[in-house]
């Protein structure tokens, strides 16, 4: 549905996008990571046809980046401020949203009714935006980015300003819409949780480049497999990553300033076979630290996740043992 080969992008001599290769197949929802800087705005706008690419290509269905008018008509936006009218209401908005993909008056109002019942809005449909909650913009909004029955959905924080509940609705509005439509969903957010959660595959950036890419499992079974994460004061940073560095079965150390006067340390071990050699080196990294007097106020041997890969991978300090 989506190819993208060696997208390139430069503004005068700063690269912003430096060969972005991935590809999205049909009813798969796609994680779109990266802090701030790593490019991400730049990708979105030119897979969305606002800006031209510098080198490389890509495609939507087949159609080549160089012919944006087509792509146009088969891709919708969400964009985080959702770019509704306040003065119409839910069944008028998508009403006019349709006729300017050039629907006729009848078939953009019954595709309007069928995306208001779609989202759970039908109750709603003729009141005045202003009146919607934030839950409830989110929906219309992701059912003004449907209007034109695209075949890929770009969302940008679906979910931001969402309660819980509003969250977990939301995501599974998004699965059930992939699911059903064969939609590819193209999905920026700042929540890895969520992510983790509702994504079908995964594409880390860092400075214009992609660190890690491929199904969200492919992703985590990829990362450290053996880490323990540790809280300590920041007094001791510097003699608890000497210790645990002199230690067998160490293989790196990396930590990070929590603002509280504390360190994490993400710690990762040798990934032994069994679970009692395992248990055997976190033990032995335990004792070392007790007997060098380290305060260790907090543990965590649960495993990977998502947000520590994408920290790890990022913009986190590392030291090699």
């Amino acid at each position: 549905m989506l190819v993208a080969e060696d997208l390139r992008k430069s503004y005068g001599d700063n690269p912003a996008l430096k060969g972005l290769s991935f590809s999205l197949r049909p009813g798969r929802i796609l994680g779109f990571l990266g802090p701030n800087g790593a490019g991400k705005t730049t990708a979105i706008r030119i897979l969305t046809t606002v800006l031209k690419p510098s080198a490389g290509g890509f495609s939507v269905n087949g159609i080549g980046h160089d012919d944006p008018t087509r792509i146009r008509k088969i891709i919708g936006v969400l964009p985080e401020s959702q770019g509704l009218i306040e003065g119409m209401t839910g069944a008028e908005t998508l009403t006019y949203f349709g006729r300017l993909y050039g629907q006729r008056a009848s078939e953009a109002r019954r595709r309007a009714a069928g995306l208001l019942r779609e989202v759970g809005l039908e109750n709603r449909a003729n009141s005045l935006v202003s009146t919607y909650s934030r839950g409830m913009r989110q929906r219309l909004g992701i059912a003004r980015a449907l209007i034109n029955e695209p075949a890929l959905l770009f969302l940008d924080e679906p979910t931001l300003g969402l309660d819980p509940k509003g969250q977990r609705g939301l995501l599974l509005l998004l699965k059930d819409i992939a699911r059903r439509h064969g939609t590819g969903i193209i999905l920026c957010s700042h929540l890895l949780s969520e992510i983790e959660e509702v994504c079908d595959d995964v594409v880390i950036l860092r400075s214009g480049g992609i660190v890690a890419s491929g199904t969200v499992s492919e992703v985590l079974q990829n990362a450290r497999h053996n880490n323990v994460q540790l809280r300590i004061p920041a007094d001791f940073v510097e003699r608890a990553t000497e210790t645990l560095g002199a230690l067998p079965g160490v293989r790196q150390i990396s930590r990070r300033g929590t603002g509280e006067s504390l360190y994490r340390l993400d710690v990762e071990l040798e990934d032994v076979a069994g679970r009692q050699a395992k248990a055997d080196l976190r033990n032995g990294m335990l004792s070392a630290l007790i007997e060098a007097r380290i305060p260790i106020l907090n543990y965590d041997a649960a495993g990977v996740s998502l947000q520590d890969v994408f920290l790890q991978l990022t913009d986190e300090e590392q030291v090699e043992t």
